[in-house]
């Protein structure tokens, strides 16, 4: 195994120039298949198994990977090359990198899963799913993905921290397509997150959401457009989730703030603002890598940073930001447990765990009842986002009229369109309940890295555009 060579590669690094070294060995074994209508398309088992080493030498970063080491000689070599690369970046770089000071820490952490799934559950769950998908004369095509992985994880660096982590995900991503006289309209929803099948047959019982999909795509083919108009908007924690996402969560991660990750949207309008009000005494957001279920969870991150909440807008004012040790240090600020990578062969990166939208004190019937006019917004779909995560749109799976306080007409094709400031000022109420749902696809970074995480929060209510798709 890679762990095996990672304590030398340090005191090499050390020994050769570096100012500074970590490494990231880890081991994923991976479970994954693909069922359509009610055949599983492919299916794959693969273990993958590597180490990344971070240098900094004179206040530049260099970095080396490789998948299945086979001798300690042979990364000693690729090493000494990082080392190299990084002097010759450092000769022309004007801002040296300096870090922050943080605790170190020698730990082992199992996040165990109650239950581990093996392929045949997986299987007969997905089966079963299918089966309840396709009752309905209009479902034309069920599509079911699920996985399950096992990660060891061990990160060892220059100041002594030495932290094993292991860890299991189990996915499970349920879609359903209803077509009729060439309108379709799709549902999904994806469950499940850090652990095992509890995840998805408990709480989250997955039989009642592929029920849940197959309802309302069916509906939604009876469903009508929405007339564009700016309205108040009532929107659920999965919609929510995504929402936090794209005008919460990425510009809050201080790379983007100081405008060093500017690929995939990667600015944020709020840049400087830190202590200044920007949005209602309503807004208030988090983000936690300590939620055990949640796929943002870690007890270290990927600097070996003890994982804490972090208070990122209290009462309408940006208080925080998402900071590595390297942007503490710049923000005169304590790191604060924000940088992973999709895995070994890639340089970490700020990222979200779990940002959310704190609970509130509403009933969430009772934020509805009070809508004389508006519209319940739920479930995520597709974001639209600008460079500064300023302006957004995201569309929605569907949504219903509210008149006088009760929910009517189901509508179809529905997009919500705002400014961040105009948006965050205008929310009025959240719900008492919290939702967290698992993300699964967030890129970053160039080359692109996808990661997990979870996002979500409450019901919240406030102001924004309705319109339909292509209008």
């Amino acid at each position: 195994m890679s762990q095996d060579f990672a304590d030398g590669l340090v005191q090499f690094a050390l020994q050769n120039g570096a100012q500074y070294c970590d490494v990231r060995a880890e081991t994923v074994e991976t479970s994954s298949f693909l069922l359509e209508n009610g055949q599983i398309e492919h299916f794959l088992y693969k273990v993958e198994d590597g180490l990344g080493v971070r240098v900094l030498v004179d206040g530049a970063w260099g970095f080396y990977s490789l998948s299945n080491p086979k001798s300690l000689d042979e990364l000693k070599d690729g090493v000494a090359n990082a080392i190299k690369s990084s002097l010759c970046y450092a000769e022309t770089k004007k801002q040296k990198v300096k870090l922050a000071e943080t605790r170190t820490y020698v730990d082992t952490v199992d996040h165990k899963a109650i239950k581990k799934p093996t392929s045949e559950e997986m299987i007969k769950l997905a089966l079963e799913c299918d089966k309840i998908i396709r009752t309905r004369d209009r479902i034309y095509k069920s599509s079911i993905s699920a996985r399950h992985d096992v990660f060891n994880k061990y990160f060892v660096n220059s100041d002594g921290a030495k932290i094993t982590q292991n860890y299991d995900d189990t996915i499970i991503n349920l879609s359903a397509i209803a077509n009729e006289s060439g309108l379709s309209e799709t549902v999904s929803t994806t469950e499940g997150g850090r652990g095992g099948l509890e995840l998805i047959t408990g709480k989250n019982n997955i039989f009642e959401r592929a029920e849940s999909i197959s309802k309302k795509a069916d509906e939604l083919i009876s469903a009508k457009p929405v007339k564009e108009e700016k309205a108040t908007v009532v929107m659920n924690p999965d919609f929510v989730a995504l929402l936090t996402h794209e005008i919460l969560g990425h510009p809050s991660e201080a790379d983007r703030v100081l405008g060093k990750e500017m690929a995939w949207a990667g600015g944020a309008w709020w840049s400087g603002k830190l202590g200044t009000k920007i949005g209602s005494t309503e807004l208030n957001v988090i983000d936690d890598p300590t939620i055990s279920s949640s796929l943002g969870w870690y007890r270290y991150d990927d600097e070996g940073v003890i994982a804490s909440r972090k208070s990122l807008v209290q009462d309408g004012v940006l208080v925080g930001h998402m900071q590595s040790r390297e942007t503490a240090f710049l923000f005169d600020t304590e790191p604060n447990s924000a940088m992973r990578s999709t895995g070994y062969s890639f340089m970490p990166l700020i990222r979200m765990a779990c940002t959310c939208i704190s609970p509130g004190n509403w009933d969430p019937e009772e934020m509805i009842k009070d809508v004389k006019s508006g519209y319940l917004i739920c479930d995520m779909k597709v974001p639209s986002i600008d460079m500064m995560r300023y302006n957004w749109s995201i569309s929605c799976q569907y949504a219903q009229k509210i008149e006088n306080g009760e929910c009517k007409e189901l509508l179809r094709d529905v997009i919500v369109m705002g400014n961040a400031p105009e948006f965050f000022n205008s929310i009025d109420a959240r719900g008492k309940d919290f939702t967290v749902r698992p993300i699964t696809n967030c890129g970053k970074g160039d080359p692109m890295q996808i990661m997990r995480m979870g996002n979500g929060g409450p019901h919240i209510r406030g102001r924004a555009t309705v319109k339909s798709v292509g209008t």
